[in-house]
């Protein structure tokens, strides 16, 4: 649970107006709370001891397993792996699985057979933890990026180096601060969940309903998987404003999701950010234009930028570094009060 204490202990608030009637469902901490901000960095992590080696050299021939291509935040993530291994002298090969996990297994398989001195994966389910362990059986290091696999299949510091990823869980609770924010601790809330079994859906789930169990006035009225499309966001947002007609907002797993129920929301003759509040997570511009223009209430940044750290991972690692098992990424709130400013910035 969200608890009181660790929201009033961290960092800046939203600096929103409450425009919502108010808690008339009970009471609700979180509307006056802080933003949580990023969780404190792990302590106690173990080092990659038993992963499979990298040798020290001038270049390095790496492979990377992108799960997807069809939304802005794994075009971004690509092209800074792309533009940091360039900076490096690094040989990149990059694969895209289409979104299709059997497509992504078979990509992985194709990889391990080229025998990349490392392989970078951005798992689009946690269920790929097989093939983890074939490459770590080939004697391929391999570096998780933005999402992890099953620890049941694929053993940590073992199987694979590391995974390098936001807190999605954490990201789950300041989305939750922010919707109470946006509706007075009071809402009827669908939910659009991101592509099931991957492991940004099953946290920013699990954040966001632990949250929530401070306000006895937000409700979850339907949960359903849009598959962090924007497309597929609206369409699924349509079907549930229409079996929900008395629904007062929605949680959006990612940017597009949102966007796609922005859409929706306009479609039925309402006005998001007045009748529907809507509140997600990326921070992708498009997101944080829908913030400026007050579609959208708040965004929780999950930067795609992996690039720089991937690689610098994969040196230390190299270099015989102790590299954690766990690498947590740092990510900010964007709100009206600064979503203007850092539209050019984002992707």
């Amino acid at each position: 649970m969200l608890s009181v204490s660790l929201l009033a202990g961290c960092g800046g608030g939203n600096g929103g107006d409450n425009t919502a009637s108010g808690d008339s469902g009970g009471s609700c901490s979180l509307v006056d709370a802080d933003d949580p901000g990023n969780s404190a960095a792990p302590s106690g992590v173990p080092t990659a001891d038993q992963a499979p080696e990298l040798a020290a050299k001038p270049t390095y021939t790496v492979a990377f397993s992108q799960n997807a291509s069809n939304n802005p935040w794994r075009l971004a993530e690509t092209k800074s792996m792309q533009e940091e291994a360039d900076k490096q002298g690094v040989q990149l090969t990059v694969t895209d699985a289409n979104n299709q996990q059997s497509k992504q297994i078979a990509d992985i398989q194709g990889l391990i057979a080229q025998k990349p001195d490392a392989l970078f994966i951005a798992p689009i389910t946690e269920q790929i933890g097989n093939v983890v362990t074939e490459a770590a059986a080939a004697g391929i290091p391999v570096f998780l990026l933005d999402r992890d696999v099953d620890h049941d299949v694929a053993t940590p510091g073992k199987d694979f180096v590391t995974v390098i990823q936001s807190d999605f869980v954490q990201e789950g609770k300041r989305a939750a601060v922010q919707m109470a924010k946006a509706t007075g601790g009071d809402a009827k809330i669908i939910e659009l969940e991101g592509t099931t079994g991957a492991s940004p859906a099953i946290d920013r789930k699990k954040g966001f309903d632990e949250a929530i169990k401070e306000c006895s006035g937000m409700k979850i009225v339907v949960s359903q998987d849009a598959d962090f499309t924007r497309a597929k966001g609206q369409s699924v947002a349509e079907t549930l404003l229409q079996s929900h007609p008395d629904a007062t907002a929605i949680y959006a797993h990612n940017d597009e999701m949102a966007l796609g129920a922005i859409a929706a929301v306009k479609a039925i003759g309402k006005v998001p950010g007045k009748d529907i509040k809507v509140v997600s997570i990326d921070g992708e511009s498009d997101g944080l234009k829908a913030v400026d223009a007050g579609d959208l209430y708040a965004t929780v940044e999950c930067s795609p930028r992996f690039g720089p750290l991937a690689f610098q991972t994969m040196m230390d690692y190299a270099a015989g570094k102790p590299v954690p098992t766990l690498i947590i990424n740092e990510d900010q709130l964007f709100t009206k009060d600064n979503a203007a400013d850092n539209i050019a910035k984002a992707y």
